[in-house]
């Protein structure tokens, strides 16, 4: 979903290149400590991410989202309350391999992503095969891909190409919230997710991996 544009969003992000860095050809970490990094695709406003940054500050983590005003929403956030462990990112995720380096992320989280439902849109989906090609490069050997969603038909979908791609389903839910797993019990929520979620509907969740674990 696009959101309304925000007037003060360009002057904000112009304001601080220490917190957000717009479309770089490659991403330049500025976090106070080397520890291992998150990222998350699609951010939105940034509920989830600010406050996995908050709960894990032994871990350094990235909001990628497309949408500048979306973004501005969070960094006006992390300029109020600085986490020194988040940073901020305007960019694509066509282009994840020029962003990172290989086996640079432990943990990439996809929360509530555009389903593209039409057969036409698929290789937009971020779960198709290019997209997973670029996770598995991206990731440290032992990395997570974590995937929610309220939409049925996008999770089977991912289920399936995760599948075919030859991942481990380390976790796997049908009704997240209603589970009593460790994922469950800890998990941070998104905007759309309390939403969803208030209304009664399931949250589908899978937690991958590209290695299956060793006999």
């Amino acid at each position: 979903m696009r959101l309304r544009n925000k007037p003060w969003a360009k002057e904000l992000i112009a304001q601080h290149p220490e917190l957000i860095q717009v479309q770089p050809s490659h991403f330049q970490p500025n976090f106070e400590k080397a520890q291992p990094l998150r990222l998350e695709i699609g951010t939105g406003k940034g509920q989830f991410i600010y406050t996995m940054a908050q709960q894990h500050p032994n871990m350094n983590f990235i909001a990628l989202e497309m949408q500048e005003s979306a973004l501005a929403v969070l960094l006006k956030q992390q300029v109020a309350t600085p986490l020194p462990n988040l940073q901020l990112l305007v960019a694509n995720a066509d282009h994840l391999v020029d962003l990172f380096s290989d086996d640079q992320v432990s943990e990439i989280y996809l929360n509530f992503s555009d389903p593209w439902p039409k057969t036409r849109h698929e290789k937009r989906r971020l779960t198709y095969a290019s997209f997973l090609t670029q996770y598995r490069r991206i990731l440290t050997p032992t990395g997570v891909l974590q995937l929610k969603t309220d939409n049925r038909h996008f999770f089977e979908y991912s289920l399936m190409s995760m599948n075919h791609f030859g991942m481990h389903f380390a976790e796997l839910s049908l009704d997240l919230h209603h589970d009593t797993t460790a994922w469950a019990m800890t998990n941070v929520t998104t905007e759309y997710e309390d939403k969803f979620a208030a209304k009664g509907q399931p949250i589908y969740g899978v937690r991958a991996t590209f290695e299956s674990p060793l006999d």
